[in-house]
Formats: C-alpha cells, structure tokens, sequence
C-alpha cells in the first residue's frame, strides 16, 4: 500500500498501513521463476478461502490461476511479517483483492491488490513482476507505490509527491486509484491498532483527500463508509455517543416508519407503479455534519430515516414522485433531481422530503436499477455490470476520463506538488452550481464559482483572453459569483491576460493553476528581460562591451555557480536576487578591486509594460514626469518609487539597493494617483467634482469621503484615486477642479502616512 510518509521517517513507515516491525527477515526470493512453498498462516486460510468463492465467481478458470499465483508469491514475499495488530501481514492484501473482487474488478487489478506492497517491502522489483504478470500489473502496483527512494524535505511535501504520482498514475489507469481505496479502507477498519496521534493523522488524511475521491469517482457506500471512520477516529467521545442514541431513536421510530412504508407501497401500487422499496438511515458523520451546520441536538434531527424506491423506468421515476407528493405534503427547497441535472460524479436520482405521519420527516430518494448501480459502485460499475451494455455507462465514463485529464492539465500547469495537491483539494468538494453556456449546454462547477472559473473551464485560452461577463444578459466583473441556473457567456479581447488579483476569487483547481502557471511563466520571461538590461548597464559601467560577452565568459562564470544557464542567472538579476554588478565582474573575472570606482552609469528606460518585472510603489505612486528611481528588491525585481517618497530615504546611501531609471517619451498606459480636495461642504459637490474629472479625460478608480483633520462642519475633505497618463494630465485635472467655486485646496498624496488616509 502506498502511504504519505519520507523513507527518512522510520517512526512513521507503515503509518496508515498498521503494521509493525517484522518479527523475522523476509523470505522473498530474488527470482520469481522459482518460488518456495509457503503454505498461508492459519489465520489467513478463511480469508483466503472466501476471496477465492468470490473470484471463481466471475473470472475465468485461466484468470483465477494467475490470481492465485499472485497470492502465493505475496505470501511468500511477507512471509514473517505481521501487522500492529499482531495478524500475519498477507491478511492485509488478501483484505485489499476482497474488497476489489466484490467490485468485480479484473484479475490484473487482483494481482496488483496482491502484490501492491511487495517492491515497497521486499528485495522484489517491478521489472520482477512485470516478467511474470506482464507490464499492466507492474505499471499498476507502481502507481500505487510509495517513492520510498526519494528524500524530502518536509512531510508534507513528501505526501504532497505522493499523492500526485498516484494520481498521475490514476489518470492514466482508474484502477490505481480503485487498488489504493480499497488499501485505505482496510487500513482504516483496522485503525484501532495503532497509536491515538497516528490515528487521528491517517484519518485526517483519509477525511481530506481520499474519501473527496470515493465521491467524486461515485463509491458512495466507500465514501460514507471512509467519513464514519473518520468521524470514530477523530471524535470517538462524540461517536460513541451519538451511535448510542441513534440505536435508542431507531427502536422509538420503528413503528413510525413501517406505516410509512406501508402507505408509500399502498399509494406506488395506485398509481400503478412497480417498485422495490428499501428504508435507510442516515451515518453517523451525516448526522453530526448536520447537528454542526444546523447547531442542533440529535433529538431535533428527525429526518434521520429516508426510503429508496427502485423503479423500471426514467418515466416511472416522475410517476412516483407525483404519486408520493399526494401521500404526503413535500418541503418546499428539499426536491432536487439529479437525473435532469446529474452530478459531476455520474449520480443520478429524485431526492425529495415529506412530512409523514406526527410530524415526521422522510427523505425520498427515485431513481431506476441502472441509476441505483452507478449510485453504489460509481466507476467501479464498469467492471461490476457489465451486461448492462456498451451504452449503458458512457455517460459516468465519459466525465470520469475529463476529471482524470484535468489532472493532466494542472500537472503541466505546476511543478511544485504542495501546489498540485492545493490544486486537487480545491476541486474534489463534492457541492457542485449548474449553470449554461448561451447555446444552452449546462457546465457543473464547484460551489461559489465566479465568472473566471466558468472561462477556464471552457479553455484555458478563454480564460486567459477573458475581460468581463455577461450573466443573465447583464454586464458583470469576472469576480462575480455563479447561482444555478445562471446563463454565462465570457467576454474576450486579444490583449486580455491574466491578472494575479483573480487568484482572490478564483476557486476551481483547473483556473487557479493556469491563472498561476501564466504568471510565473510571464514574470520569468519579463524577467530575463528586465536581467538583461541590467547587466548591459552594469557591463558598460565597466567599460566594457557588452556585445563582447561570449559563450566562453558564461561558462567560466557558471562553473561551479548554484544555477546552470545564462536565462536563471538573467531571471535572478531582473527579480533582485543576484547585482547586475557582481555577474559584470565575473564575466570578465575582474576583482572588486579591478572594477572601476564610481562609473556614471546611463539611466534605465521604463516603458510601463514591464508588469511583473517592475512594480510601482503603493507609497507615492509615480507617474511619467515624476523623477523616479528603482528600489532593487529581491523576489520582486524594480520598485519604482518617486525621489522625494518617504520610503527612499530608507536605501539611498546604499548604491547596490538602487538604481536610476527615466520614463519612456513614448509610454502609452494610465496610472493611479491620489489628490486630496478640500470642498465647501454643499449639497451635489460630488457629483459636479465627478463631472469635471470626466471631462478631463480620467476616471475615479476610488473615493474616500471625510477626514478627522477636516476643519469642523463648513467643509468637507474628498480622497480621490484617478487613472491619468503622466503629470501633464494630472495638472489638466487638477486645474479642471480648481475652476469650481465649492473647491477650497488640492493638493496630490503622496506621503506614506496621508497614503493611509485616502484609502477606505
């Protein structure tokens, strides 16, 4: 089995796995060709007994004896280990191939379950096992491997690798994914034999990755069963105590529920609808979520019973609801129907709650014997039913294989894995808004969604060129949240491109990947730019060409240095990491003493397209014509600042922290600055200070009414941050509002401290 444990922690090896140091060495032989005779211990012989009934059931004779070979090297593979809690360790993966075989899963998805921790434990490698069960088992018992060969530097980023090499491996075969379920869900019935903290942090995990994926893949009777786990292990107190009360509420409502029961057989057999009917109770962990979310008692969940009616046809589906909706009088918002609108998991079915008899609440659930299949085995209905035919599945299968590509997707979008599994988490919450494309095709996205997240889920180069939306024929910002049933269609322009603020309300793993995946690519190659600039200035600082600078100059300057290419060692320049100055002397291996003292160097040309490379300082917001200089800050590249900007002060003795840097004559964009206006305090000056800055050509990016040092009630004191293109236009503004009779003094912010107040 695979758990997200380093190699390097040997106080955690096994943790989700429950099994202790072996109490001799293991007797696996090097080759497979010959294997010993080891007979299964006593207490493994039923277990194997029974997982042989279930396989002789379904596969062929020729498959059954692959499996059983399979069987017998595992044996002989742990022969002497034990688990924790004292069984012989083969009682593990037969448990693991028992759980798949009643899912029907085929003999090469056995065999890796038999085999899924031998190259992890024993001297038994995968080129052994693809020899002898062919490549497919050994790709499968890799992908469920841990990567106990590889060193990390934390635990998370050793479960956060973990994870995404299964998951890789996942989307490229589901089975992986069904073999390391089924691992964890044996591990976590035998839970109890392990420590309390180790307990509580494989169920954590379980709660938070795994059982999100039993979900998502439609194992629903997995996932309630992994979420009752989690609840025993994390909360046993509270578990105890409220199984205790469920069994005492089970014998009080028993007679409740039959008339029900009975009623609702009465009334389908009326409207001649052909049924079968079956009571279900609530889990545990439901009902403590619901206790939670609702700040309830358990005696004020009442609807902790439900039915689940079977019927033969999508029609009597429809047909049954109505007929129970004159039995009983339906909640208004409980009805939902999943068949019209399934889940992102391929569930399919009518829920909807009554009030029977006293009072009671009954949750009602319809769907057909194919829908009842998928809603029990999810994915796994592929292997369990499949004389259904060919057709019967495509739909679950179909969106099974786009969640498993979008895994892709984000794997290409990231390469840091404490990223992707961040990613992954985002994205397996199981509430899901249905909204439609303007040609009327539904897309499922997950709760609280914005206008973003639609355009990234209709193409990575939708979102990217996204502007605004249109929802419901209205114009809205791409931060706007989606609600069922929204019509939305992204608008878009060529020289659209991603902003980092849309990683505030960008929710969806796919969205946030790629929003992120952009940028780093973008601030890399602005970057270089920018490092190239740079050391061009700091070269000519030294008298020499930079055209000069060869091949044989970045060798001997990379020999030995942390980085290996020209383009790392640009980027760091333009991000502030390394001086441009230092790299100069390297490359033309001159000493601190060598280089020359005080070199006049030639001012850097901003053109206000930089945008990641170079920032322009919140503090005292340049704009062209304001006489500027570049703050050299690691991680982020140039900070522009104005010269006479409080914070300059802080760095302008020391000539490595900045730098001189001129606007470009020809820069063509706007940029925000702030004036303070000082009003008499008259009805409608707003308005009229709002004309006159329309008039001038800028516009109000934000306003910020009233000042403590305002000077009583006569006058009134406005903050305004306007868009303008240089100083030139901001005095065209300013002299706009000066021709108003309300306006006392203006003045631009540019002050740290004033900066503070004409912020609300």
């Amino acid at each position: 089995m695979t758990s997200s444990t380093p190699a390097t922690d040997p106080a955690s090896k096994g943790a989700a796995r429950n099994r202790g140091t072996p109490s001799s060495t293991p007797g696996t032989p090097t080759s497979l060709s010959i294997l010993p005779e080891v007979a299964l211990p006593i207490e493994a012989d039923d277990q194997a007994a029974a997982f042989r009934t279930l396989i002789e059931g379904y596969l062929k004779p020729a498959d059954v004896a692959k499996v059983e070979a399979a069987l017998d090297l595992a044996t002989a593979s742990h022969e002497g280990q034990t688990r924790q809690s004292g069984e012989p360790y083969i009682t593990h993966p037969l448990a693991v191939a028992k759980i798949l075989a009643r899912w029907h899963l085929d003999a090469q998805a056995l065999t890796a379950a038999l085999l899924h921790d031998v190259v992890e434990d024993t001297p038994t490698t995968k080129d052994d096992i693809a020899r002898q069960f062919g490549k497919p088992v050994a790709e499968l018992v890799d992908g469920v491997s841990k990567l106990d060969k590889l060193q990390f530097a934390t635990l998370e980023e050793a479960q956060a690798e973990n994870f995404r090499k299964m998951l890789l491996a996942m989307a490229r075969d589901v089975r992986v994914i069904l073999i390391k379920l089924a691992d964890r869900l044996h591990n976590m019935r035998t839970l109890d034999a392990v420590s309390q903290s180790k307990q509580e942090r494989v169920a954590r995990e379980t709660q938070e990755i795994y059982s999100p994926i039993a979900h998502r893949l439609g194992l629903n009777g997995l996932y309630y069963e992994f979420e009752d786990l989690c609840f025993k292990a994390l909360h046993p107190h509270r578990f105890a105590v409220l199984e205790k009360a469920l069994r005492a509420a089970r014998g009080n409502r028993r007679e409740v529920v039959g008339r029900i029961l009975e009623s609702v057989k009465t009334r389908l057999a009326e409207f001649g609808v052909e049924a079968s009917i079956s009571g279900r109770e609530k889990h545990l962990s439901s009902i403590y979520k619901k206790m939670q979310d609702k700040h309830v008692s358990f005696a004020e969940v009442l609807d902790i019973y439900g039915l689940r009616i079977v019927v033969l046809s999508l029609k009597e589906c429809y047909v049954a609801l109505g007929a129970l909706h004159t039995l009983f009088k339906p909640v208004p918002g409980k009805f939902k129907d999943y068949i019209a609108l399934p889940k992102p998991n391929g569930y399919q079915s009518l829920h909807t709650t009554l009030i029977g008899p006293f009072g009671t609440p009954v949750e009602i659930q319809i769907r057909t014997a194919d829908m009842h299949m998928i809603a029990e085995a999810g994915v796994a209905a592929h292997w369990m039913y499949k004389s259904l035919g060919d057709g019967a599945l495509t739909d679950i299968q179909q969106k099974t294989h786009q969640w498993l590509q979008s895994l892709l997707d984000l794997q290409s979008g990231t390469g840091d894995p404490l990223e992707f599994l961040e990613h992954i988490k985002v994205d397996l919450f199981p509430d899901s808004v249905y909204v439609f494309s303007p040609k009327g095709k539904i897309h499922s996205l997950r709760k609280d969604a914005t206008a973003i997240d639609f355009a990234y889920a209709i193409h990575s180069d939708i979102g990217n060129r996204a502007v605004a939306a249109r929802i419901n024929e209205e114009d809205v910002p791409l931060s706007t949240r989606l609600k069922n049933g929204d019509r939305v269609q992204i608008l878009t322009d060529e020289t659209g491109r991603p902003n980092a603020a849309w990683l505030n309300y960008a929710v969806s793993g796919r969205a946030r990947s790629h929003i992120r995946h952009y940028l780093k690519t973008r601030q890399q190659a602005e970057a270089i730019e920018l490092g190239e600039l740079l050391l061009i200035q700091a070269v000519r600082a030294l008298n020499f060409d930079p055209n000069d600078i060869g091949r044989i100059h970045w060798n001997r300057m990379l020999k030995g240095d942390a980085v290996k290419s020209k383009e790392a060692v640009l980027s760091e320049i333009g991000l502030g990491k390394r001086l441009a100055a230092v790299v100069a002397r390297k490359l033309f291996a001159l000493s601190e003493l060598e280089a020359p003292a005080h070199q006049a160097k030639e001012a850097l040309i901003i053109r206000g397209t930089e945008d990641l490379a170079v920032q322009f300082a919140p503090c005292c917001r340049p704009i062209p014509g304001d006489p500027i200089l570049a703050q050299m800050k690691g991680g982020q590249g140039l900070v522009i600042h104005t010269h006479d900007c409080q914070n300059v002060r802080s760095f302008r003795n020391e000539r490595d922290k900045w730098l001189d840097v001129q606007w470009d004559p020809r820069i063509d964009r706007v940029f925000n600055v702030d004036i303070r206006v000082t009003v008499t305090d008259r009805r409608g000056v707003l308005a009229k200070l709002a004309a006159e800055i329309t008039a001038a050509d800028s516009n109000i990016a934000h306003v910020n009414m009233g000042d403590p040092n305002s000077g009583g009630d006569k006058y009134a004191v406005l903050t305004f941050t306007l868009d303008v293109r240089h100083r030139m236009h901001l005095a065209q503004v300013m002299r706009q509002l000066r021709r108003l009779p309300e306006v006392v003094r203006i003045a631009r912010v540019k002050a740290v401290a004033n900066q503070a107040k004409g912020k609300a």
